[in-house]
């Protein structure tokens, strides 16, 4: 028996640090969060005094509801670590937009960070591109595990985006979907699975800083995206 117990000690230390590894707070979410509890606040105010946007692009209407007319980013006004941000979106027809976490350079932003892909699946263009340029991706680098999980243009769709050390999990509409570990991607032209990486995102995400501003993608390819209920929680 203090053999047995003594194997089984040695097995725990031995398997700790992967656990760690794949999950730093233990185990992935599986599903949203409750975003009113304790230690969670609005990603913006009400009327944007503490974001960083281009004037006149990004609005929010007195329903909560926050558009651009441009595609220009909107940014926290101050840099995250560790946290998890819960909101909802909807896309309309042809949208393709995203959340951007890790973000070094707010100007620069398309190679100096992490985008989790927003996209109208069920549009031809975007259903034809990619898995790892649809809805839930890591993008240009993992698809997500589950296809048009995404719902169809003008329903709200959820988000929860976690973010701890190089682990990225990304919860639709109530499902795991990305489960990103950032030290496997060390590559700035090759993806873990042997894909190509787009060019223009001529960094390895390995060698990315993990302590960043949060923004999200405007009006991209001609078609607009809306967001309300933005919560974070830093941790």
């Amino acid at each position: 028996m203090k053999q047995y117990l003594l194997l089984i000690g040695f097995a725990l230390i031995v398997a700790s640090p992967l656990v760690a590894q794949i999950s730093p707070s233990g185990a992935a979410p599986k599903g949203h969060p409750n975003p009113s509890g304790s230690g969670w606040k609005p990603l913006f105010t009400s009327d944007l005094s503490d974001a960083g946007f281009p004037k006149g692009v990004w609005s929010m209407d007195d329903g909560g509801v926050l558009t651009a007319t441009a595609d220009k980013a909107i940014w926290t006004a101050i840099p995250y670590d560790d946290f998890v941000l819960d909101l909802l979106f909807k896309t309309a027809d042809g949208t393709n937009s995203g959340v951007v976490v890790h973000a070094s350079d707010t100007t620069n932003w398309i190679p100096n960070s992490v985008e989790i892909q927003i996209a109208d699946d069920y549009a031809k263009k975007w259903a034809d591109s990619p898995t790892n340029w649809q809805c839930g991706a890591f993008f240009g680098h993992q698809a997500a595990s589950k296809q048009r999980l995404v719902k169809k243009p003008d329903e709200w769709n959820r988000y929860t985006i976690t973010c701890q050390g190089k682990m990225i999990y990304v919860v639709l509409n109530n499902q795991l979907v990305n489960t990103i570990d950032l030290s496997k991607f060390t590559s700035a032209k090759t993806n873990p699975d042997g894909s190509a990486v787009p060019e223009w995102l001529s960094k390895a995400p390995a060698d990315l800083p993990l302590h960043g501003y949060i923004g999200l993608q405007g009006k991209h390819a001609g078609a607009p995206i809306y967001f309300r209920n933005l919560k974070i929680k830093a941790l």
